[in-house]
């Protein structure tokens, strides 16, 4: 048998940072997968299902489940013009977004209609877990002139867009599971293929949302000024890098998603090859979601994760997922950009904060009849 060096680890976080020790332990394990070469750790940085999330990975090998399941989600924003924004009035103007795009749907005439791999469903949708969209507003400018290159001003709106879709992905990693389990790609180039594929659905599947609540709202669907991916495989000279949860970030402009009560922040990214040319792309878990839900419900009540400290309101008909969610969950943003400047790796351009945050259809806070008895109720 012959012995394999392990690859480098760089972990981009200050002492006073969260980082979980047994994601510094996944970050390891792959370093000591054959081929790999250097593993970059990212101030997001937490345990995931057989591989780190907030992590950049690269290797002379490709392995698809560095990369797992949501292929191709991402976080887009698109710049929204609204004359006024009352949460009140507008959470319930955000359409459904739990149900497919219909064939006959106005948004589709803001998108390109060509459906990568074929496959029409769940399109629209946001799914669940992190995902999420967001009507938000710019509290404050940090890069004046790169804000303005952007057409970004201090109390703008944006909708900001956070999704994939699992259903692609999960099929295109099962197929190579189910006969290679954790091992390499055989086919690098059928893989990338049909990755590449999913990484565009999750692009379209961005822009349609948008388009759909923009105009639900009341607003003219727009172009997106930022559309990073965060799951995916980049072949950058001659080299795999794999990226779970971590965005590119050479020469890159990345929104840092915070969490439904705390900012979020557009940075400008500059990463070099000791962070595998990636930054972080949001606040990242401190708790599982078990312990999120154990913890959540002995700290806040429904109605206090439905209203933020920021005053604004987040959708979610599912309070499981609420408390699954709440923003101490995750990390402190501030301290995640913070760790992104210090060593280089960003510059904070705008910083934005939720007005209505959709996580997923809150359709039993509207009165509807109870079919089995013939009453109203709420």
């Amino acid at each position: 048998m012959s012995q394999h060096q392990s690859a480098s680890v760089t972990v981009f976080a200050s002492d006073g940072s969260w980082i979980e020790s047994d994601a510094v332990t996944q970050c390891h394990q792959v370093a000591a997968l054959d081929g790999m070469l250097h593993v970059a750790a990212l101030p997001d940085l937490h345990p995931g299902k057989g591989a780190p999330i907030g992590a950049a990975m690269a290797s002379t090998v490709l392995y698809p489940h560095l990369v797992g399941s949501d292929i191709g989600c991402g976080i887009a924003v698109f710049p929204v013009d609204l004359k006024r924004a009352v949460p009140e009035r507008l959470a319930g103007r955000f359409p459904d977004l739990d149900r497919p795009v219909g064939p006959d749907d106005p948004a589709w005439a803001y998108v390109d209609a060509d459906i990568p791999a074929g496959h029409p469903e769940s399109l629209g949708t946001v799914g669940r877990g992190n995902h999420f969209v967001e009507l938000a507003r710019v509290r404050g400018v940090l890069d004046a002139g790169h804000a303005a290159r952007l057409g970004l001003a201090a109390g703008d709106l944006v909708l900001i867009v956070h999704s994939g879709y699992r259903g692609l992905g999960e099929r295109i990693l099962r197929s190579h599971t189910e006969v290679h389990g954790a091992g390499p790609a055989p086919d690098p180039d059928d893989y990338l293929a049909r990755h590449d594929e999913a990484v565009r659905w999750g692009s379209l599947n961005r822009r349609l949302m948008a388009a759909r609540v923009a105009l639900a709202l009341g607003a003219a669907p727009t172009a997106p000024i930022v559309d990073e991916c965060h799951n995916l495989v980049e072949v950058r000279d001659g080299v795999y890098l794999h990226r779970k949860g971590a965005a590119r970030g050479d020469g890159r402009d990345v929104l840092v998603a915070g969490t439904r009560g705390t900012p979020s922040y557009l940075v400008a990214g500059h990463a070099g090859p000791e962070a595998n040319h990636s930054v972080a792309h949001g606040a990242g878990r401190k708790m599982s979601r078990a312990d999120a839900l154990v913890r959540g419900r002995v700290k806040h009540t429904v109605e206090e994760l439905r209203r933020t400290p920021l005053g604004s309101l987040v959708v979610c008909g599912d309070r499981q997922l609420l408390f699954e969610e709440a923003p101490t969950a995750y990390k402190r943003i501030e301290r995640v950009v913070g760790d992104l400047v210090a060593h280089g790796l960003a510059t904070p351009v705008a910083e934005t904060v939720p007005v209505v945050t959709y996580k997923t259809a809150d359709l039993g806070r509207a009165p509807r009849r109870d079919q089995r008895r013939g009453r109203v109720r709420s």
